[in-house]
């Protein structure tokens, strides 16, 4: 946004963030907070501190403090923003994200950004979509084991993993966790603070995770979830088998016989089974789609996830759920699979919007990162990032008020 388009919504930014950081108790930390969110959203490539303050003409230490050593909760601000989120962009669902690529948290490790293994830095998010907008509603910093100096009892490495976290301020009770035990734990928080989590959508990197899957289900969330196609499976009409008892030792109980995958169930069931689905209206129209309709075959069958940690009924049989397929046109066989606990009665063409959807969200999760500075925190302590990836999310959400209003407010669409 250039600097006359900002200032014609000046008043309303203002009173926006005097809204979402009302938890400051000083009004110098609400004016630098607006002062900051301005920085974010003005023109630029770098949304770090210095080139942000030569653009709004000052101290670029008055940001500095404010956002690196300021002790400032973030909490109360990030709940009042997953209110307002939740309110603006009504969503069909929470997605669960991972990506990031700055420091502190800073080891080798797949990034999605970087679509490789390379020295990076990891954020976990739930963002709330629906297939006109998405806002992120909260944010966690993953900490690789490299990091945590409870991963070792070598001690020369303990002492210098203990150092740099002393650097980096990271708090003692901070440690290596898995990345879906941190979306859980994002999830409980936003049920704590009221709000009402639609169905959970997330990639493989979390549906793969038998324990996340069954979190959501002891939370009454329905979700749809990638997963891979070696997941282990029954048919939805399997039923467990009783062996007859020999008399001796303990009686039998019901068993499934061997399992299959959920590659091997769509295969079997072939091309015959596949409908043409449309999901939604991209932006590239060719002679042969002048709609830019994004459209591909699928399939979807009910199952039974085989895996060992499932719980079962009392007669031993596992839950059925739905497993949905993309085969595109001239594969050989499909490409993507998803787990889904939607209703029996669910149709296809939902369960395909809601297994799409991140798509909102990483067309989103482009303008937090690069127009919003997401990725340009250049600090090296935990606090800071935490300061600035709330800002962030607050300057993202400002300019998606308006854009819901008018598409053309911000100058983008």
């Amino acid at each position: 946004m250039d600097a006359a388009g900002l200032a014609r919504v000046g008043e309303q930014l203002d009173t926006f963030v005097g809204e979402v950081f009302s938890s400051l108790e000083r009004k110098d930390q609400r004016e630098k907070a607006g002062l900051y969110a301005r920085g974010l959203m003005l023109d630029g490539r770098r949304k770090s501190m210095q080139p942000m303050a030569q653009r709004l003409r000052v101290d670029h230490q008055r940001l500095q403090q404010f956002v690196t050593t300021s002790p400032w909760d973030v909490v109360p601000v990030r709940k009042t923003l997953s209110r307002r989120a939740c309110d603006l962009v009504a969503p069909d669902a929470w997605v669960i994200v991972k990506d990031g690529d700055s420091s502190p948290g800073v080891a080798r490790q797949y990034s999605g950004t970087l679509g490789k293994v390379g020295n990076c830095q990891i954020a976990v998010s739930v963002h709330a979509a629906s297939d006109a907008a998405s806002a992120p509603l909260d944010w966690r910093l993953f900490l690789p084991e490299s990091w945590d100096d409870q991963s070792t009892t070598e001690p020369d490495a303990v002492a210098a993993i203990t150092a740099r976290r002393r650097r980096s301020a990271i708090p003692d009770a901070e440690h290596h966790r898995p990345k879906w035990e941190m979306a859980v734990e994002m999830i409980d928080e936003l049920i704590e603070w009221g709000r009402t989590p639609p169905v959970a959508v997330a990639d493989a990197g979390y549906g793969d995770a038998t324990a996340f899957r069954l979190a959501l289900t002891d939370r009454g969330i329905d979700y749809v979830v990638a997963v891979k196609g070696a997941t282990s499976a029954h048919p939805g009409d399997a039923i467990p088998q009783t062996a007859a008892y020999t008399g001796r030792g303990r009686p039998p109980t019901p068993r499934y016989g061997p399992h299959t995958t959920c590659k091997d169930l769509v295969l079997a069931a072939g091309r015959k089974a596949l409908r043409t689905v449309t999901w939604r209206q991209g932006t590239k129209t060719s002679p042969n789609n002048p709609t830019a309709a994004m459209r591909s075959r699928f399939a979807a069958m009910r199952f039974r996830p085989a895996n060992r940690d499932i719980p079962r009924a009392e007669d031993g049989t596992l839950p059925a759920v739905w497993l949905l397929a993309e085969w595109p046109t001239g594969a050989d066989e499909p490409t993507d699979y998803w787990l889904a606990t939607l209703p029996e009665d669910t149709p296809l063409p939902e369960l395909v919007r809601l297994a799409k959807i991140r798509w909102r969200v990483e067309h989103d999760y482009r303008e937090l990162k690069t127009g919003l500075g997401l990725d340009h925190f250049e600090g090296r302590s935990w606090l800071g990032w935490h300061h600035h990836a709330t800002l962030v999310t607050a300057a993202h959400l400002f300019i998606t008020t308006l854009r819901l209003a008018d598409p053309k407010a911000t100058g983008q669409d």
